[in-house]
């Protein structure tokens, strides 16, 4: 899963949430980022109203929470979606050779204005995050 820090870097190089069930999100109040939540149809869903959207938390007894507006939340974007993002910038995701016993680390290749750009790191999906985030920022 990817990291807090790499979720809100993407939020601000302009990846522009659209809800779903099965989605990985974390309520940006203090003392609540520690704690993933995923829609589900059941009992985490998006209401949408006219002002805005909400996130409600249908018979949810552990929490207090009936709902949370859509901009207090931080979407947790999965591998398969961030692949989806960058479309045909996408070249490749490979593992990257290392030394015996060392844990090797994702490389995620992608086409930036016709050169091709590497991301590594040890999770996969934070590799497809930090390319992303060079796609994301070379169209800024």
């Amino acid at each position: 899963m990817i990291t807090i820090a790499l979720a809100r870097q993407l939020q601000e190089a302009g990846m522009i949430w659209s809800p779903m069930p099965g989605d990985r999100f974390v309520v940006t109040s203090p003392g609540m980022e520690e704690d993933v939540f995923y829609l589900a149809d059941m009992t985490v869903e998006v209401h949408r109203f006219v002002g805005g959207s909400v996130i409600g938390f249908n018979g949810v007894a552990e929490w207090a929470l009936d709902s949370v507006d859509l901009e207090d939340t931080l979407w947790l974007p999965r591998e398969d979606q961030m692949r989806a993002v960058l479309g045909p910038a996408f070249v490749r995701l490979a593992r990257a050779d290392g030394p015996v016993g060392a844990e090797r680390e994702y490389v995620v290749v992608v086409d930036v204005g016709g050169q091709e750009e590497q991301a590594a790191h040890h999770d996969a999906e934070c590799a497809y995050a930090h390319a992303l985030l060079t796609v994301l920022r070379s169209q800024g």
